[in-house]
């Protein structure tokens, strides 16, 4: 079973300055993201996993759950203390918290509409 944190748990880890993985796409990261949280979409998550530091948890996020969990079961594979947010992108933007959009992680002093479910590459 993939490790979970729930969405309390993980605004608190948050605002600590944990690492925050976003697995959805390109496009879905653009139009609304945790802020802070660094893009890298499931299909390119190997390369990728040359910059993730082993010796501090990593949270996965996604726009539901279903992405960050394989992503989570991935990570924790290769060794890393991985954990799925339980909910994703939509639960967090639906609750109030901020967001930030464009390619860049961002602060968390912007706000934005929810992301798209939608593929848009």
């Amino acid at each position: 079973m993939v490790p979970e944190i729930d969405q309390q748990r993980f605004a608190e880890a948050h605002a600590t300055g944990v690492l925050v993985i976003d697995v959805r796409n390109r496009g879905e990261y653009r139009a609304g993201h945790v802020p802070g949280a660094r893009s890298a979409p499931l299909p390119d998550l190997p390369p990728a996993l040359a910059e993730l530091p082993k010796d501090r948890p990593v949270h996965v996020i996604c726009q539901g759950g279903g992405r960050s969990a394989q992503a989570t079961s991935l990570l924790r594979d290769l060794g890393y203390d991985a954990h799925s947010v339980s909910g994703g992108t939509a639960a967090w933007i639906a609750a109030g918290r901020p967001a930030v959009t464009g390619n860049e992680p961002g602060t968390p002093t912007a706000s934005t509409a929810p992301a798209t479910t939608e593929e848009t590459r």
